[in-house]
Parts: C-alpha cells; sequence; structure tokens
C-alpha cells in the first residue's frame, strides 16, 4: 500500500513539474542515492543518459528500463530536482552463502560447478528468479544420474547488510535400477549377443560393485554408439536407431528400456581408391589399406585406414594434411570406397615449448627429442619423442600437443607437457624384508641427479644377508652422440646361510668402468673392464663340495672381468609399462690371468599388449634364461651360481630356494646328508603370464599395478657332485616349479614397493613355499 503512494506522489510530482517545466530539457547534472555495493560507474553503463543531453519522456522510459534490465536493482526511481536528474536506487541483494545438504552421491564441488553454470555463485548479485531454475538444474544433474526420485528444497535466508544466503537441502533418492532392455527389429543378431555390447546390464551378482545396473544418460549414449558401430563394422551402413525409449515406474525406481533398429542390407567392398594430390607415391599409401576388395564392409577398418593415410602424410611434414574417405553404394549390395587428399602446405617446427619440469633441467628433454626445431614436423618424429621422455623413468606422465602458429599456415609449436615423478631416493632407514630380515640403510640413488639426467649412487647397508658400500655414476650422454659412460666401486659381505643358501660367506671388493652405445632409438652395446676380489669363508657346517672346490682352487680369488651387453628396448615407459617389448642379453667373462676363468651370460625378456583401448587391462610375457660355465683348467665357481625362488622369480617358494641342494655336510668325520639348503646352479630358466588389471577403490591408478600371474622356472647344474639332491646333470622341464597369484605394485613416496600372494601349484617334497611375499624398492 505504501508503495503504491509513493508511486502515486512520484506520478504527481511529475505532473506537477511537467507544468513547470516541459519535456525535453537539458540535463544539468545526475546524482545517484542509496548505492552500496554497485559501483556508479557500473550504473552509469546501463543509463544512457549524460550531462548535457537533451532529454525526452520516451528516452527517460527507455533509459529506466535498460537499468532494470542490467539486474542490479530491485527498483528504480527517477526524480527531477530542476534541471538535475535524481536515481534513487534499490540495490538487490547479494548472495552471500551457499549452504548444500544432503547430498552423498554427487559431490559438493560438483554441485556448486552446476549451480555456476546456472549463474548462480557466491558473491553475485541474487536474482530470485533463479531460484526455480536452480532446482530444475540440480534435479536434472540427479536425473543424468538415474536417481529419479531426487528431490530439491530450496530456502532463501535474509542476513544483514542487504545479504541473502541460500539453503538447498537435497534429498537425493535411490538409483533406479535397470529392469529390462529390450532391442526391437533386429533379425541378424540376436538379442543376446547385442546386449552384450552394453555397458548397462541387468542386475546380477556383480552390479553391486560395477553399478552398471544404473542408468544414466551417458552410458545410454555410448551404447547406442556401440551399437551403430557393431552393425556398421560387419558391413551394415544404413543401420539406424529409429528410437530409445527409457520407461520409468511410478515409484520411480526401476527402467525400461526399448531400442527399436532398422539393420538394412549388408555390403560388401567392390573397390578402393585413393585421389588427390598424392605426395607420397601411390603404392605406399595402398599399402596401408585395411580394406580390400571382396571385404565386407567395415567403418572401423575405414577410418583406420584414413587415420593411417594421415599419419603418412604427416611423416612427410604435412601436418594438416585433410584424407576424406567417400562410400558409393551400388544396387548389387556393393560400394566402393574412395579416399581423397588435401595435403595442404608442409609444415616446419617454429618452437618445441616443454612444462612441468620443475627439477629436471631442459636439456635432459631436449636431447631426447627427434623432433628439431625450425625441421619439417614429422608426426613419426614427434611420437618417437614423447617415446623417449616416457622411456627414461623421469616422468609420471607425458604429453605432446600441436598448436598452429597465428598467422602462419605452415608453422607450429609443439608443446610438451610433462609430469615428474620419483626417480631416486636419498634415505636413512630401518626397515624389514622376509628375504633379508633387519635393514639398515643409508644412501643416494638417484637415476636423475639434480636434474641432470645422470644416475649417481652411494649406498652403505646392512642386513642378516649383506653389508655392503657401494658407489655408481653414469652418465648416459658422456658424448653429444648418446654415448654413456659409467663407474663403480663396491665391497660386499654376504652371507649365504642367512639368504637360504648353503652356509658360506664371502668377502668381495672391486670396482669397474663401463661404456654404451646407441644402435638406434631403442637398440644399445655395452662393453666393462673391471677388478674383482673375492675371499671365501667356511664354517664346520659347510658342505663338503664347497670345502673341495676350496681346497682345490684356493678360498681368495681376483679376477679380469670383461662384460658385453645388448639391450632393445621399445617398452612405452620405464614404469608400468602397458605395451612394446624389452629384451636384454649379457655375458661376463673372467679373462686370461684371473685365478679363476669362467663366463656367465643372460638374456631378458618382457613384453606387454594391451587388451583395450584405454590400456586399462594389458597382458604381459617374461621369460629369463642364463648359463655360466668354466673355460679353462678350473671349475665353475659356485659362488657365480644362479638362484631361483622368491619375488623376483618364481613366487610362492621362498627367496632362493629352488635347484640343486648343496650334498652332505661332514663334521668331525661324520658325514650328514639330511637338511640340504639350496646350492643354485649354472642354468636357470623362469618366465611369468601376467594380466594387469584396474585396481578397484583407487582414484590415481598411475602410481598402482595390480595383476594376476602365472610363474614358472627353476636351477638347474650341468655339474652334480656326488650326495647332492635336485641335481641331475641334464635339463629336464617337467621339473618347473609352477605357480598362481595375485600381486601389487604401489608407488609410495620413499619407493616402489611390491607385495604378492601366491600359491605353489606342484612344489617337490623338499620344496620350501611361501604364501606372502614383498620387497621395498622393486616393482612387477
Amino acid at each position: 500500500m505504501k508503495r503504491k503512494l509513493g508511486l502515486l506522489l512520484i506520478s504527481f510530482l511529475w505532473i506537477v513539474q511537467a507544468k513547470a517545466a516541459e519535456f525535453p530539457f537539458t540535463v544539468n547534472d545526475i546524482r545517484l542515492e542509496g548505492l552500496q555495493r554497485v559501483e556508479p560507474g557500473v550504473v552509469f553503463r546501463y543509463f544512457p543518459v549524460n550531462v548535457g543531453d537533451q532529454l525526452s519522456q520516451r528516452q527517460l522510459s527507455e533509459a529506466t528500463r535498460e537499468l532494470f534490465a542490467s539486474g542490479y536493482f530491485d527498483d528504480v526511481d527517477i526524480l527531477r530536482d530542476g534541471d538535475d536528474v535524481v536515481l534513487q536506487l534499490h540495490e538487490r541483494p547479494s548472495l552471500a552463502l551457499i549452504r548444500i545438504d544432503g547430498n552423498d552421491f554427487i559431490s559438493e564441488e560438483d554441485l556448486r560447478s552446476g549451480l555456476k553454470q546456472s549463474g548462480v555463485q557466491e558473491g553475485d548479485v541474487f536474482r530470485r528468479s533463479a531460484v526455480d531454475q536452480i532446482r530444475l538444474d540440480l534435479l536434472r544433474l540427479y536425473v543424468s544420474q538415474g536417481r529419479y526420485g531426487a528431490d530439491i528444497q530450496t530456502e532463501v535466508e535474509p542476513l544483514a547488510g542487504n545479504r541473502v544466503a541460500l539453503n538447498v537441502n537435497i534429498t537425493e533418492g535411490r538409483e533406479a535400477t535397470i529392469q529390462h532392455i529390450n532391442i526391437v527389429g533386429n533379425t541378424v543378431f540376436d538379442d543376446e549377443e547385442l546386449k552384450e555390447l552394453f555397458s548397462l546390464k541387468l542386475p546380477n551378482f556383480w552390479t553391486f560393485y560395477t553399478k552398471s545396473d544404473r542408468y544414466s544418460r551417458e552410458k545410454m549414449s555410448g551404447d547406442l554408439e556401440r551399437l551403430r558401430s557393431y552393425y556398421m563394422d560387419r558391413g551394415y551402413i544404413n543401420f539406424d536407431i529409429e528410437s530409445a525409449q527409457v520407461s520409468i515406474t511410478p515409484d520411480k525406481r526401476h527402467v525400461y528400456i526399448t531400442v527399436n533398429v532398422t539393420e538394412g542390407q549388408q555390403y560388401s567392398v567392390s573397390s578402393v581408391d585413393v585421389a588427390g594430390d598424392l605426395v607420397v607415391p601411390r603404392e605406399e599409401l595402398e599399402s596401408l589399406y585395411l580394406l580390400h576388395p571382396g571385404d565386407t564392409f567395415s567403418r572401423k577398418a575405414m577410418t583406420d585406414t584414413q587415420e593411417k593415410l594421415v599419419r603418412r602424410l604427416g611423416d612427410e611434414g604435412f601436418m594438416f594434411a585433410n584424407v576424406s574417405p567417400v562410400p558409393e553404394l551400388a544396387e548389387d549390395g556393393t560400394l566402393s570406397v574412395r579416399y581423397f587428399v588435401e595435403p595442404g602446405k608442409r609444415t616446419y617446427v617454429r618452437r618445441i615449448n616443454i612444462r612441468g619440469n620443475t627439477l629436471t633441467a631442459d636439456e635432459v628433454l631436449r636431447r631426447e627429442m627427434e623432433q628439431m626445431e625450425s625441421g619439417i614436423a614429422t608426426t613419426d618424429a614427434i611420437e618417437r619423442s614423447k617415446e623417449r621422455l616416457e622411456r627414461t623413468g623421469y616422468f609420471k606422465s607425458v604429453n605432446v600437443e600441436t598448436v598452429p602458429v597465428p598467422g602462419t599456415d605452415d608453422q607450429v609449436d609443439l608443446e610438451y607437457a610433462v609430469e615428474e615423478q620419483q626417480s631416486g631416493q636419498f634415505s636413512a632407514s630401518v626397515g624389514f624384508s622376509d628375504s633379508d630380515g633387519i635393514i639398515f640403510q643409508l644412501g643416494v640413488q638417484q637415476d636423475n641427479f639434480l636434474g641432470t639426467g645422470r644416475k649417481f649412487g652411494v649406498n652403505l647397508s646392512n642386513s642378516d644377508t649383506l653389508t655392503e658400500y657401494s658407489f655408481n655414476y653414469t652418465n648416459p650422454y658422456y658424448t653429444m652422440n648418446g654415448v654413456s659412460r659409467g663407474f663403480e666401486a663396491y665391497y660386499r659381505e654376504r652371507d649365504y646361510d642367512e639368504d637360504d643358501v648353503s652356509s658360506y660367506t664371502t668377502n668381495e671388493f672391486g670396482g669397474g668402468m663401463n661404456f654404451g652405445y646407441p644402435i638406434d632409438d631403442y637398440q644399445r652395446l655395452s662393453f666393462g673392464l673391471g677388478l674383482d676380489v673375492t675371499e671365501i669363508n667356511t664354517y664346520e657346517d659347510t658342505a663338503d663340495i664347497i670345502k673341495d672346490f676350496i681346497d682345490e682352487e684356493g678360498e681368495d680369488y681376483f679376477s679380469y672381468q670383461m662384460t658385453f651387453g645388448w639391450s632393445d628396448n621399445r617398452l612405452n615407459k620405464g614404469l608400468f609399462p602397458t605395451d612394446g617389448y624389452s629384451q636384454r642379453a649379457n655375458i661376463e667373462i673372467a679373462l686370461p690371468g684371473s685365478d679363476l676363468t669362467y663366463y656367465r651370460a643372460n638374456y631378458n625378456v618382457t613384453w606387454y599388449n594391451p587388451i583395450d583401448d584405454n590400456e586399462i587391462w594389458v597382458s604381459g610375457l617374461k621369460g629369463r634364461i642364463g648359463y655360466g660355465d668354466s673355460w679353462g683348467d678350473n671349475r665353475y665357481p659356485f659362488y657365480r651360481n644362479f638362484y631361483a625362488g622368491g619375488l623376483r622369480s618364481v613366487r610362492g617358494y621362498k627367496n632362493n630356494s629352488l635347484g640343486p641342494r648343496e650334498g652332505c655336510t661332514t663334521i668331525n668325520g661324520v658325514t650328514d646328508c639330511s637338511d640340504q639348503d639350496a646350492f643354485g646352479g649354472n642354468l636357470i630358466l623362469t618366465g611369468s603370464a601376467e594380466l594387469v588389471f584396474p585396481m578397484p577403490f583407487v582414484g590415481d591408478k598411475s602410481a598402482w599395478r595390480s595383476l594376476l600371474f602365472l610363474d614358472a622356472g627353476n636351477v638347474y647344474s650341468t655339474d652334480c657332485q656326488p650326495g647332492q639332491q635336485n641335481c641331475s646333470n641334464d635339463l629336464d622341464l617337467g621339473d618347473l616349479r609352477y605357480s598362481a597369484g595375485f600381486g601389487l605394485s604401489w608407488l609410495t613416496p620413499v619407493g616402489p614397493l611390491s607385495i604378492a600372494i601366491a600359491m605353489p601349484l606342484n612344489e617337490g617334497e623338499d620344496d620350501e613355499t611361501e604364501s606372502f611375499q614383498f620387497a621395498l624398492g622393486q616393482t612387477f
């Protein structure tokens, strides 16, 4: 009532003033009254009247509407005081606080993001008209997640200082479960085959974990696209989804899905051709075809061929090449495919930018680059550069983006974004391992020392099995073309009895220098020279074959050692690879002039193959074979034997426990051939098959690797001594030991932690088994 009286009074004043001074009039001044938070500049921006303007009544009405349209004011009163215009403004309240209560399924961060997209966030001017829109938008968000029973209640709470708080109370309700999926119109493929394509499933034993029986619009869209692709990859190019109906029961707890399809005719390929500006020989392009005359048409094969052609053109520097496949249908149920090629201009790299390397020096990354600045941009070189960075092991992730240079059509910038990860450690610790017992350790081991890309290590450690003082250093780029040089020096005391091996200890000290030579991007040759001094210490209960060896060869051995190696690493990552293979062969030779002359050769191979496109499910194979023997008049040194069993070889069997036993022990003239310890052998054969799967209940899966494995392996001797058990001088694959189980690796802040839970499958009578094994500093 008061507001109406005020309006009448204002109208009366305008009428009176209009009699005294008719419109138009010249504005002498504009005064603002009632402002609290809104800046005067905002008012003048929306009020299109300036001092000195000739103001008419029509212009004044339009100016008033614009002020209202700005959304900042609840009420605007315009008065005239002589030739002055007075704006009496009543600001809308500000939204000081948004309280959200009752949400569990959707995080508060996501809800606030949804409100922000609706134009509602703390600090903004509050519009009451937006309240209903807020409710509808949040309901829509819950409905998209299959929660049709959700309810949103909003309350506006006045606060001091012309402010308000918005209280949003949410009742999320239950997710609607899918009760029926019906596909109508299919005759070529049955319902069950097509339903297997869907990520949406009917309730079953696993859906309590997978939640795949919960309807969501995004999943439905993906399932329909998979259904379309399934038909089109099998020749049904005219396949169409006529409708996809989703029905909800009255209680909003169940969903019924009906998909109506038209399959159409199946087509085969009559011809494949390429046309346009062929900057690459036609024969090379034709060799990339995945579709050939007589094949059943496949959209995937057609698009994959398109990508191969684009990549091939990119390898020639045509980064913006366009290849358009055009299928032409014939009435006889065949079609021809023609690829039209538009290469565009050859592209050059203006600049390579690297981001994210806060520790690693720029030159360490740039020396891995196959693609050069100012050179022709090629897809192959850009991707190889990315792979080389990933293989260093310094980075958790590497991404590359090609950015066109503004104002040009033949230049790009390359943006490499890296995320660094722990590539070593400085530690002073007390730890424990199931194979080594209590471990005291102090040292530095860095594969990327101070960000230089060089490997550096100083280690002082003491455990039940090993006391070690060692130093190592490797410069992988001793020369600019990738020749590496390294040094090492060590002193070790090993107690083999504590490591579940025969009763003796060794004292070793020595050192050496090595070089590595790159053959190509993946292969390297290595060469090393070193000196080693080994002293054997025995006990009263040391096995007779060790005492016989010492009687024959002595207990101190000086040797000149030469090593040769070859490696071929095509894995896509340094840690937790998902694709590619790696193989490594090396031979260690004790040269003439040494107290013992022998050789020891190893070959290791690792292979990974992704099962899905996201490389979350991965299959893997690993294998190792090693052999050693003497090549002079002396015997092969037993302390250079191979050992198997434990986390590093055949999981589920006790560390170093497989293979030949040490034989009899004679104490005070009494010979005892029972309770023999593992002795190792000069021949080892191990292998493993693995299935890597995503770690459940973990957000960042890049730091975890979980897998199922099947291990096989054993150690053999070709020079068995009298009294030894499990020793036959022959390689009998029937003696291989098998185990299966679950493995887990985690990249902790102090290094990788690996755990295995394994079950031996064919343990022998004398085998020592161990179901749970772990180690810090090792990954699977």
